[in-house]
């Protein structure tokens, strides 16, 4: 079995490590536009890590799967590629534009008998098993919040910024609602020790995601937001005016699910703390693994929440990997 690593940085080594423990792994291919960078990650990582060049051929072994953690621009051209020569994509697109375009390769997808496993990172992706989870006992969902705070690598960093200044895209009453990111303010708990943070509507994908996971269970609204300072909203329509660190520090998100229990209405609200980077690497990898052992739900192209039909397996097998979630507990404000 072989696993093509294209990203090297703060995701893409943490997932890189986190896949030489898949059973019956042969060869972990790693690629980056920083051939140096790849490099320092296989001499980590030993065998079977090797450093390449990006060659399409390098797809054509039976049994590949493609994990994208590159920054946004190339993931739709390279899973065009990968499901054209028969591989399995596993996605950490976070930008709206990029998920959009990967959701669009179902039809293809399916049609080939591949899977394309779209935002599996720490938000989206771990946020779209917490969601799945957390409606598991209601009899229909309403609604479904997302907040996230914190960034990983740069890319990462520089999403959050872009973000910031884009355009929002929440699930409103059967059709998409955009409104400038930066407003909406709403103060949201995460749990300790981060606390309560002011969060903003931003350009993030997770409703994109989720409504197809939850349109048959009626989620008449599902919206999405990020903490971020004052400095953060006024400069997000400017370049940054600095570097972003290699790696960003902690950072949890929360997901609040509102539904029908019985005969009456209820709020689950879930969420984890973690170093970003760790996370999301995680969730790549465990996502990698359950596209090789084929435990997804179908071909096509989708979000984790679509895409794992046992939430909970998923959650333990990260838990086994150190990322733990929390149930919140306590009334709606805090």
């Amino acid at each position: 079995m072989r696993i093509v690593v294209a990203g090297c940085g703060a995701v893409g080594a943490r997932a890189a490590r986190q896949l030489q423990t898949i059973g019956g792994l042969t060869d972990l291919v790693l690629i980056d536009p920083d051939r140096s960078r790849a490099g320092r990650v296989a001499a980590t990582l030993g065998s079977p890590a090797r450093v390449a060049a990006w060659a399409d051929e390098t797809l054509d072994h039976p049994g590949t799967v493609l994990v994208l953690a590159l920054p946004a621009g190339e993931h739709r051209r390279l899973a065009e590629i990968a499901i054209e020569r028969g591989a399995d994509v596993v996605s950490v697109a976070d930008d709206i534009d990029e998920v959009t375009r990967l959701l669009d390769l179902d039809a293809e997808a399916t049609e080939r008998g591949r899977t394309v496993v779209v935002g599996a990172a720490f938000s989206p992706g771990l946020t779209c098993l917490l969601a799945r989870h957390a409606a598991a006992d209601f009899s229909s969902v309403d609604e479904i919040h997302v907040a996230k705070t914190g960034t990983g690598g740069p890319a990462c960093a520089r999403q959050h910024h872009r973000a910031l200044g884009g355009e929002a895209v929440d699930w409103r009453d059967g059709g998409w609602t955009r409104r400038p990111a930066g407003s909406g303010r709403e103060l949201c708990w995460f749990p300790d020790p981060i606390g309560g943070l002011d969060c903003y509507r931003a350009a993030l994908p997770d409703a994109l995601l989720l409504r197809p996971a939850f349109e048959a269970a009626g989620v008449t609204r599902i919206t999405a937001r990020v903490s971020a300072s004052r400095r953060d909203r006024v400069t997000a329509r400017l370049p940054m005016l600095r570097r972003p660190h290699a790696e960003g520090d902690i950072a949890a998100v929360r997901v609040e699910v509102r539904g029908r229990r019985g005969v009456g209405t209820d709020t689950r609200t879930l969420g984890a703390i973690d170093r970003p980077g760790i996370a999301a690497g995680a969730v790549l990898a465990v996502a990698a693994s359950w596209v090789v052992e084929g435990r997804l739900a179908r071909p096509g192209a989708g979000g984790l929440a679509e895409l794992v039909t046992e939430p909970v397996v998923f959650l333990r097998d990260l838990s086994d990997r150190g990322v733990r979630s929390a149930v919140f507990e306590g009334g709606a404000s805090g």
